[in-house]
């Protein structure tokens, strides 16, 4: 049995690659990634390094070769994004591999998000390909949050456009287990599940951050035009400003409000505790 991780240089991937040698010896384990020298203490563990990339569907021929179970790894490049997921289902079929694992976003049939429709439309590739599949979709990482984090940390307020909408944050790290307790474990064929934490809002986080630094963190509500300003004003580039304000509106619609115990389900445990994982990232105060 060969099991591949498709971008194992980046955070989710890495993390993933961890979690499968508690799983599954080292010489079962492939990776797929853009440059190879970044992954070479991989290669020192006696994990396969292959080289893939989206934008060159022949090295993808290669790089799958001889792989039974797949985790494709959504891209963060934008440039034609269900273009380069397709391209990683076509070579994925024509490598005869058996199971594909994808990580998706919340809701993503029905989500208003922005991010949404290129997950819709890969999730429709992967069940028209006859591939058997697992679909994971993945609420939203608390990492995500830790510049707010780390800015209230410092006395500033918690700043939001989102309103009483609510998300259902979890550690990147129970995303990386559950993916990896998918690719190597049995019973997950032809299943979709949604991983999300239990959904909170803006106040309700910013209450635990509150918790774990030891002093109070105030939350100012604004419109989206003035948490825009605030973003840029805070140093997120000019580029990235709509995609931001789009989550907040996204949150605020009810998109990452998802209740599910398919987490649970998957890690055969509770979700690790938001405040926990704050204790990690974060001096206590």
């Amino acid at each position: 049995m060969k099991l591949l991780v498709t971008g194992a240089t980046g955070h989710l991937g890495a993390l993933t690659v961890e979690y499968l040698l508690k799983l599954v010896p080292a010489e079962e384990i492939a990776v797929s990634v853009r440059d190879p020298k970044k992954a070479e203490k991989l290669q020192a563990l006696g994990i396969d390094v292959r080289y893939g990339d989206y934008h060159h569907p022949e090295s993808l021929d290669a790089a799958f070769s001889g792989i039974n179970r797949l985790l494709l790894i959504s891209t963060s490049d934008m440039n034609d994004r269900v273009g380069q997921h397709k391209a990683a289902i076509k070579a994925a079929k024509d490598a005869k591999v058996e199971f594909i694992v994808y990580t998706s976003a919340p809701n993503a049939e029905e989500s208003g998000l922005a991010l949404a429709p290129d997950h819709r439309e890969t999730e429709r590739a992967i069940k028209e390909s006859g591939i058997p599949y697992s679909i994971l979709r993945n609420n939203w990482y608390l990492e995500n949050e830790l510049g707010t984090i780390q800015a209230v940390s410092q006395g500033a307020p918690w700043v939001t456009s989102a309103g009483g909408g609510k998300v259902g944050w979890a550690g990147r790290r129970d995303y990386a287990e559950a993916a990896a307790k998918v690719l190597a474990g049995e019973g997950h064929g032809n299943t979709v599940y949604e991983l999300s934490g239990k959904p909170l809002t803006q106040d309700e986080l910013a209450s635990i951050v509150a918790g774990v630094i030891g002093r109070d963190v105030p939350v100012q509500h604004v419109d989206d035009e003035t948490y825009g300003k605030i973003m840029k004003d805070a140093g997120v580039p000019e580029a990235m400003i709509p995609f931001v304000v789009d989550i907040q509106k996204g949150i605020r619609e009810g998109y990452l409000d998802v209740e599910s115990d398919d987490f649970a389900k998957v890690l055969g445990r509770p979700v690790t505790p938001l405040a926990e994982i704050l204790r990690e990232i974060l001096p206590q105060g």
